[in-house]
């Protein structure tokens, strides 16, 4: 039926018409279909019911046909009525209107199955084994499901919060929001609609502890997750998706965990919490070095199957030189943060043999950085070459207990101590693949003392020089510090940056002698212009020193014949 029928079936009432608060006073009550219309239908009837209408004229055959044509008078009466339902729907009904009765009538179709597709279910409970094991994988989905949780569209929600006590009495708190009893959420998955449902049932319909109070037989209620999913994505579901959860479970949960630095003793780690508040946004250094740094580790957290598909190790080595304040020790605590890693500092004076380093670094988890402070300092930089030579016979043998040995009497010792093989094996070794994703970190104030076998690709693959401050770490040290980026000081603080050098340690303890802004920066400025006077004086003296050297090693002709051989000596 058309616009125009239904404008005239309603009395002349139209969408231009002013029809004032009560537009249905203009509409005439709908006549029944005429018989015009119902003849009309019956002209459509099948040739098979004409002709037994045409062969059955009287008797019982006449009135079957009868009610054969009173039925389809009557379907045809529905046909009409629907006819102008829908057309007046349509111009009386908004589009948002129809659209929710839409969605309305396809959910009722999807629940009743008339979308034909067969779905799966996985039941993940949270104990099994009789209730005495915890499932982490049902862990592991609530925390991953409470950040995809909207608080805003579910009525119902559990809100729990944890204290977790460390052992050296600090405490930390966790928030988790997770589903109650019924309620449900989607997720999307490699395009793929994955269903969670929160479930909630008794526990006297086994599995779940016994009570333990009075000899109680009642069970505690069993929760349990339900994921849900087309059939044909089965494969999706348990080889990727379950993965991922478990994956981003680790990582969230790493995330929000109190970060510990570990140190070895004997032959075991001993860990603390570590607050190091270093990140990479408040690191003093070079800004095109410091993305260099973080992107080198985001390659290597991403490059797992990687290093499996050419045979390597999963590791990673960084060594760190420069003189000392320039932030070597910040910037492992900056990695330590971003990555949320453990550190595990190993001092080597505390580490006798080759067997004790080795259980020390096997003990070290996976996710973990191990560092190595003033490497250069551990071993002699050619402690291998020297092994090698011939050791005079009493050499090592000397009555003398109390005083440290020398490094000649070391030498001959270091094949049953700890030696730099020892430490080279692990890590490059065969000993390098015990663990998997560490970090390993040595640091050193003078690179040039350091044996070459520890400086090659595969041992120390990335060499990061922590050099003086520059002007752009400046700029980090005084937002940090008195959140300025701009000030009338800082063109003349630029130009004596460049003409003196001074360690980032050295600026950020000038900026922390006020709370003032233009007090610290002048203080600054002004360590800097002494520096600067100090430093020319220096010079000026060493080339005066340079000179009257000069002059006594290559005397004037004049002067040198007239010299005795008295006088030479």
């Amino acid at each position: 039926m058309s616009a125009d029928t239904c404008r005239r079936t309603i009395g002349g009432f139209s969408r231009g018409d002013s029809v004032g608060a009560n537009p249905w006073q203009y509409m005439q009550p709908f006549p029944a279909p005429s018989r015009n219309l119902r003849r009309r239908a019956m002209d459509h009837l099948p040739l098979t019911a004409k002709l037994a209408g045409a062969s059955m004229e009287g008797g019982a055959g006449g009135r079957v046909v009868d009610t054969y044509k009173k039925t389809l008078a009557t379907a045809a009466s529905v046909a009409a009525y629907a006819m102008l339902a829908r057309g007046m729907a349509r111009e009386l009904l908004p589009e948002e209107l129809r659209a929710a009765v839409r969605w309305v009538a396809a959910s009722v179709r999807a629940r009743l199955g008339a979308g034909g597709k067969d779905r799966h279910t996985i039941v993940i409970r949270r104990h099994f084994d009789g209730g005495y094991s915890e499932n982490q994988l049902f862990e592991a989905a609530r925390t991953y499901l409470a950040t995809k949780i909207d608080p805003r569209a579910m009525r119902r929600l559990c809100l729990a919060r944890s204290r977790h006590k460390e052992p050296d009495g600090s405490s930390s708190w966790s928030t988790l929001l997770c589903m109650e009893d019924g309620g449900s959420t989607t997720d999307s998955f490699e395009g793929v609609e994955f269903k969670w449902t929160s479930v909630e049932t008794s526990g006297d319909d086994g599995g779940g502890k016994k009570g333990k109070s009075h000899g109680s037989s009642h069970r505690a209620p069993r929760e349990t997750l339900e994921l849900s999913f087309d059939a044909q994505h089965t494969d999706a579901a348990l080889e990727r998706y379950v993965p991922f959860i478990m994956s981003a479970a680790e990582q969230l949960q790493r995330r929000d965990r109190a970060l510990k630095i570990f140190m070895n003793e004997g032959r075991a780690w001993h860990g603390i919490n570590h607050h190091h508040p270093a990140t990479f946004d408040t690191l003093a250094m070079d800004p095109a070095l410091k993305t260099a740094v973080v992107d080198d580790l985001d390659r290597f957290l991403k490059r797992k199957e990687y290093y499996q598909r050419i045979g390597k190790a999963w590791k990673r080595g960084y060594l760190l030189y420069g003189p000392p304040g320039t932030g070597k020790s910040s910037l492992v605590a900056a990695m330590a943060n971003y990555l949320r890693f453990n550190l595990y500092d190993l001092d080597l004076s505390e580490v006798r043999l080759n067997s004790t380093l080795q259980r020390l670094l096997i003990g070290m988890p996976n996710k973990s950085i191990l560092v190595i402070e003033d490497i250069d300092c551990c071993f002699d930089a050619k402690s291998r070459e020297d092994s090698k030579m011939p050791m005079p016979a009493d050499a090592g043998n000397s009555s003398d207990d109390d005083g440290p040995p020398s490094k000649a009497c070391q030498a001959p010792q270091q094949q049953q101590n700890l030696t730099l093989s020892g430490l080279l094996n692990f890590i490059d070794g065969l000993w390098s693949t015990s663990g998997e994703e560490r970090i390993i970190v040595f640091t050193t104030n003078y690179k040039d003392r350091l044996d070459p076998a520890l400086l090659r690709p595969g041992r120390m693959d990335m060499h990061v020089y922590m050099g003086h401050c520059g002007w752009e770490a400046f700029r980090t040290l005084a937002r940090n510090y008195h959140l300025v980026d701009d000030h009338a000081l800082f063109p003349e603080i630029q130009g004596l940056l460049a003409a003196v050098e001074v360690t980032p340690a050295e600026a950020s303890e000038m900026l922390l002698r006020s709370e003032d802004a233009d007090i610290a920066l002048r203080v600054l400025t002004d360590f800097l212009q002494d520096k600067r006077r100090r430093t020319r004086k220096e010079a000026s003296e060493i080339n005066i020193d340079t000179a009257e050297k000069a002059m006594w090693v290559s005397p004037s002709p004049l002067i040198g014949p007239c010299l005795s051989e008295e006088t030479k000596y």
